[in-house]
């Protein structure tokens, strides 16, 4: 089992990982590392999944799996009384030091993970296009209460811009709140745009004053051997961005 270790100067006691998708059980269409309970595979072999990556990362806690809908939702760890009944409805969590394991699942659209520099609190946020649009980086800033110039930001893998066809509806959402956005949009010869997630999302944590930012570059359509492809593969299984700060809960 393998895994994708952020390359970012992370302080002590942030731990963060991002799972690929060998060396789990689950059966085709999901083979076989598949975190996605929701995707159709079968309970058991994703309970078995979760458990190896548990015992290869040695989170401290289960993570906090949300129930992810493309929006810009975020819940805090920290308010949590005890463990819900059912997945928070939700597209981000942040928490602080010994809140719990903040967890995104994807296959195609974009993880992010947040650290303040100094490991206080942390976050993770689930970023698709309608989640970029609307503003789910802004609104997991926003919770993480820390001024956005005293956080980094890791971009895990997603898909790539020359993967990533979208109409013309995409790039109106994003232009017409951004007009320098349309440096992320190029014109292809069926009439549509090649998007590019990454340079998406880093306009939006610089236009808020975020400008430590690592990670990128990866395409997850075009590496089938370590990612699972939404797009690509329509039935298929979900990785995780995790990312957990260790000490006492404050």
């Amino acid at each position: 089992m393998q895994f994708i270790v952020p390359n970012w100067p992370a302080p002590p006691g942030v731990h963060a990982a991002f799972t690929l998708r060998a060396g789990g059980v689950s059966l085709p269409p999901y083979q076989s590392l598949n975190l996605g309970a929701a995707s159709g595979d079968s309970t058991e072999a994703v309970n078995e999944n979760r458990r190896r990556v548990r015992q290869a990362i040695r989170w401290p806690v289960e993570p906090m799996w949300l129930e992810q809908v493309h929006g810009v939702e975020v819940i805090s760890l920290n308010d949590l009384s005890g463990p819900p009944t059912s997945p928070p409805r939700a597209d981000a969590a942040v928490g602080g030091r010994g809140a719990g394991v903040c967890a995104i699942r994807v296959a195609d659209c974009l993880p992010v993970l947040f650290a303040a520099r100094d490991g206080s609190v942390v976050g993770a946020a689930h970023a698709g296009w309608r989640g970029l649009a609307g503003g789910v980086l802004q609104a997991t800033i926003q919770r993480l209460g820390v001024a956005p110039s005293r956080l980094m930001a890791w971009l895990g893998p997603a898909i790539g811009p020359q993967n990533f066809e979208v109409g013309e509806d995409v790039r109106v959402a994003f232009c017409s709140i951004d007009a320098g956005a349309e440096v992320a949009f190029t014109p292809n010869a069926r009439g549509r745009w090649q998007c590019d997630l990454y340079a998406l999302a880093r306009r939006k944590l610089a236009a808020v004053g975020l400008e430590e930012i690592y990670g990128g570059g990866w395409c997850t359509y075009a590496d089938a051997r370590r990612f699972f492809s939404y797009r690509r593969d329509g039935q298929t299984g979900r990785m995780a961005a995790l990312i957990w700060s260790e000490g006492e809960s404050a």
